[in-house]
């Protein structure tokens, strides 16, 4: 990617920041911690983690193709019938679902990310690109990082940065 777009590499390392602020969030909390909810009816922390980390994986691994299938089961973790997950699996989690996207994206060149995926869901069919799927992955870590910053900051305990 350096080679052919030094301009989109150097958003890309800015992103990396991100992920680290999520995994530095969470790594501390206990589990009442990631129990917290802004109110009853909102994700609590814990599973607001968990959806990132299925989300990264449903379009990295399951729409994309990257990754090995020890991923797959991670795109669960978001069903309503899982477990809450502690602090450490949902920093493995986090720290797994940013390397799988960190390799995908260090690898695909500017016509890679043009690349066009079909994908079937409930019936309907969609064309996404590469480069589409990074976006998304990108605004839905913002957004639902954001959730669980304010959580975080109503409960008095510390936000991403």
């Amino acid at each position: 990617m350096t080679e052919d777009n030094p301009l989109l590499e150097t958003f890309y390392k800015g992103w990396e920041n991100y992920p680290r602020q999520l995994i530095r969030a969470i790594a501390p909390l206990s589990s009442e911690q990631l129990a917290l909810r802004a109110v009853p009816h909102l994700r609590s922390v814990g599973a607001l983690a968990a959806h990132i980390i299925a989300s990264r994986v449903a379009q990295f691994h399951r729409i994309l193709g990257e990754g090995r299938a020890e991923v797959a089961p991670l795109v669960r973790w978001d069903d309503a019938d899982q477990p809450a997950r502690t602090a450490a699996e949902l920093v493995s989690g986090l720290e797994t679902t940013w390397q799988l996207m960190h390799n995908a994206i260090a690898r695909w060149t500017p016509t890679d990310l043009a690349q066009t995926i079909q994908w079937q869901w409930q019936g309907q069919e969609y064309t996404y690109s590469r480069q589409s799927l990074v976006w998304s992955s990108l605004k839905h870590d913002i957004h639902h990082g954001g959730e669980l910053s304010l959580t975080l900051g109503i409960h008095g305990l510390a936000a991403l940065e």
